[in-house]
């Protein structure tokens, strides 16, 4: 065989041999360079790592938010129910509390109310966090995602709602107007004692002159009058507008704040927080006001409408714009700290597992 024969098989050969290989397929070179830490993990698997430190994250941050912004909202919180009760002025109210707690923070701090405030926007802002956690970890997403949808909003209403319409109706019975019903039978009674003891001067000479039996304590169910129920269905109905104006609204209103007023994606989340729940004020007052009305001025159907709006309307303002510095820290102030400081810590968790 010549030279030329043998360099035209072997050539041949070669072609055949690159023609019929078979190059690697893209999922194989995917999978061989895969990452064992991929931050796009399978959607059929749940992301339950580091479960208990994130749920761990969810409290911190609930309870650093409520103790950054409760003790101003309890002061707030008791100066419109005593405008709405006693007439007393608002600015006079928030003072004079400032300097008690000032003074005494110790019975401040472990007092009923502030108790109640607490517990109640930590355990909201608890809830946000925890289903904002849960849905992370069955739709296998990163450890810090936030989502807005009606699961957050049915959960964070039936627990704000809960405690927030317990702790109206014991500020209502703390803060709340007196009662009258009793001292004017008191006085009553010592009138008609007057007319018998001058028409008989010796007291076994008629049956009411005689020593009356010792008064029964009082029970805790005497203590004041009961919350009407129309009462609880209107600061139901105020806490639903307002926890969705703070935890549903924002997220979805946020993009479209225009880039003068904000500029960057977290200025205009910030923006959203404050601005939301603040203006839902101007709905959720009336509410808020007549809820109290009804309890204060009983029985429900003992006053006209005209009577109740008059007093609505006398106290809106002043009550509107106390709401507003009430709102603006629990789901503004409190809001952003929750958010930030969860988004902080779930992201250096989530350093370790998508670096």
């Amino acid at each position: 065989m010549t030279s030329d024969a043998i360099w035209d098989t072997l050539s041949m050969a070669t072609v055949e041999q690159v023609s019929g290989a078979t190059p690697p397929s893209p999922a194989t070179s995917t999978a061989k360079w895969a990452r064992k830490d991929s931050p796009t993990p399978s959607k059929s698997q749940w992301n339950t790592k580091d479960l208990g430190k994130r749920l761990g994250v969810d409290v911190a941050s609930a309870m650093t938010a409520g103790a950054l912004t409760c003790p101003l909202i309890t002061i707030i919180d008791r100066a419109i129910i005593e405008k709405a009760s006693k007439g007393f002025p608002i600015q006079s109210t928030i003072s004079t509390c400032l300097k008690s707690m000032l003074a005494k923070p110790s019975s401040f701090f472990l007092s009923t109310p502030f108790i109640l405030i607490y517990t109640l926007y930590t355990s909201t802002y608890l809830t946000a966090n925890t289903i904002d956690t849960i849905t992370s970890t069955y739709r296998n997403q990163t450890y810090d995602t936030v989502t807005p949808g009606p699961a957050k909003f049915i959960s964070t209403t039936t627990v704000n709602m809960a405690i927030c319409v317990y702790k109206d109706a014991r500020f209502a019975k703390i803060f709340g107007a007196p009662q009258q019903s009793q001292p004017q039978s008191q006085s009553q009674s010592q009138a008609q004692t007057s007319h018998l003891q001058a028409k008989y001067p010796y007291p076994k000479q008629h049956p009411s002159l005689r020593p009356p039996p010792p008064a029964p304590a009082p029970s805790a169910t005497s203590a004041g009058p009961k919350i009407p129920l129309t009462s609880y269905t209107l600061f139901c109905l105020r806490d639903s507008v307002t926890i969705f104006a703070s935890f549903n609204v924002p997220p979805l209103i946020a993009h479209l704040i225009p880039d003068f007023m904000a500029s960057t994606p977290g200025t205009k989340a910030a923006v959203a927080q404050f601005s939301c729940p603040a203006l839902m004020q101007f709905f959720s007052t009336p509410m808020h006001l007549l809820g109290l009305d009804l309890y204060n001025r009983q029985p429900v159907g003992g006053l006209s409408a005209g009577e109740r709006i008059a007093r609505i309307r006398r106290d809106y303002v002043p009550s509107c714009f106390a709401r507003m510095g009430k709102i603006v820290p629990a789901y503004g102030v409190g809001g952003v700290v929750n958010v930030r400081m969860r988004a902080v810590l779930m992201g250096r968790l989530g350093e370790n597992v998508y670096a």
